[in-house]
C-alpha cells in the first residue's frame, strides 16, 4: 500500500500494542496475549490482521507455514500520528487544551511531571 497506513482502530491498536510489546509473532501468539486480557475469538483476531495487512498497519512474513505479523511503524510513530489527529479533531489544534486535558484525566506520577517538564524546557530553548 503506498502512502502511510490509515489510523488504526481500536481493535487494531490493541493488536499493534501486542505486537510492539511481544515482537514479531504468528496470529496464534496474538491471540493467546489478548485471550489472557479478555474474551477473544482466534478466527476474529486472525481476521484483523489479515485486514491490517492489507492497510499496511502490519507487515506479514509468509516465509514459513505460520504466517509472522510484525508493525508497519514504530510505537512513537503511532502514538504522534494518534496524537496530532485528537489534537486536531478534539482540542481545535491547541497543544495546551490537549496536554490540560491528558492531565485532567489521569493524575501524572512525580517522575511523569519531571519528565514532561524537562521536555517543555526542550521545546522552549527549541529543542525537539
Amino acid at each position: 500500500m503506498a502512502g502511510e497506513p490509515p489510523r488504526p482502530t481500536d481493535a487494531e491498536l490493541e493488536i499493534l500494542t501486542v505486537l510492539w510489546g511481544i515482537g514479531p509473532a504468528t496470529v496464534r501468539e496474538v491471540y493467546d496475549v489478548i485471550g489472557r486480557r479478555r474474551p477473544a475469538q482466534y478466527s476474529t483476531v486472525l481476521k484483523f490482521m489479515q485486514i491490517m495487512a492489507e492497510k499496511g498497519l502490519v507487515r506479514r512474513d509468509e516465509g514459513q507455514r505460520a504466517h509472522i505479523y510484525k508493525p508497519a511503524r514504530p510505537r512513537e510513530w503511532t502514538q504522534q500520528q494518534l496524537a496530532g489527529d485528537l489534537l486536531e479533531r478534539a482540542f481545535a489544534g491547541s497543544a495546551k487544551a490537549l496536554l490540560v486535558g491528558a492531565l485532567s484525566a489521569r493524575k501524572a506520577t512525580k517522575q511523569e511531571l519531571a519528565e514532561i517538564r524537562k521536555l517543555l524546557d526542550g521545546y522552549g530553548k527549541g529543542k525537539k
